[in-house]
């Protein structure tokens, strides 16, 4: 369905019963990665499943301010609020670990159990927001310059992604499609208004989150592990899990395993 949150158009996708955990998914994906999980989760929970803006069927506005993390969580409470919704669990990969971890930072009133997979608070020094938000304009003006098809060939072969060579060639097919969907500006936005640059740093607010968080990452991710046990020594109330033999995408490589591993953490 179409939700106008505050003045975008979002796409959500909402199945199941039971409490309430909100999706989010990573940089170039959309609610359809989730959609294998919906088997598991279902009986269990009420899945919230969400187009991040800038991606899959939500809008892409042309202003890329609209796209910062202020603006996107109080698009997020803004969806809780038209669904009726007090508390949830939330579940973000990547790009979308950075805004779940931005809203529960924001409103940690509206979340119970926070899960954040592959997930950084932001960076730490000026310096280096500085020199992401460089890199982050170029990859954006390369996405514009060149296309969609053009990009999406360049972002899966970058190291990050070299342990999904493993994958099968239909899941691969399946992925590249999905990316596919998505549209230059849409893209180009979300990098300059809500990538890891200028995004605010949490590292800061870590201690002061109460919330019960688990980590989750892939052992062959060597740079978020690292990142995942400097917050797990930071946040109060977190638990880390490194998951042998996977890279950075914890769900896609290893579904099963992440399935499980959610439901218990959720249900216990």
């Amino acid at each position: 369905m179409i939700l106008k949150l505050n003045d975008i158009n979002y796409y959500v996708n909402v199945h199941g019963k039971g409490f309430p955990l909100l999706l989010l998914h990573g940089f170039t994906g959309s609610s359809e990665n989730w959609h294998p999980f919906i088997k598991f989760w279902e009986h269990s929970f009420q899945l919230i499943m969400v187009d991040i803006i800038g991606h899959g069927k939500t809008e892409s506005p042309d202003n890329a301010k609209r796209y910062s993390m202020d603006y996107v969580t109080d698009d997020l409470l803004e969806l809780l609020n038209k669904l009726d919704l007090d508390k949830i669990n939330l579940l973000g990969y990547s790009m979308g670990g950075r805004l779940a971890l931005s809203f529960a930072i924001k409103y940690p009133n509206r979340v119970h159990r926070l899960i954040l997979e592959s997930t950084s608070p932001g960076l730490q020094s000026l310096n280096e927001r500085k020199e992401r938000m460089i890199r982050d304009e170029k990859l954006a003006e390369r996405i514009m310059s060149q296309g969609i098809e053009a990009f999406v060939d360049y972002w899966e072969a970058i190291p990050l992604f070299a342990s999904q060579n493993k994958l099968s060639k239909e899941k691969k097919t399946a992925l590249k499609k999905q990316r596919l969907c998505n549209s230059t500006i849409g893209l180009a936005n979300s990098l300059r208004g809500m990538g890891t640059g200028i995004q605010p740093s949490w590292w800061e607010h870590l201690a002061d989150l109460n919330i019960p968080t688990l980590l989750l990452v892939g052992e062959l991710d060597k740079k978020y592990c690292q990142i995942a046990r400097l917050m797990c020594n930071k946040l109060p109330n977190s638990e880390l899990k490194v998951i042998k033999n996977t890279g950075h995408n914890v769900h896609l490589e290893e579904p099963q395993i992440f399935s499980q591993i959610v439901l218990h953490y959720l249900l216990n």
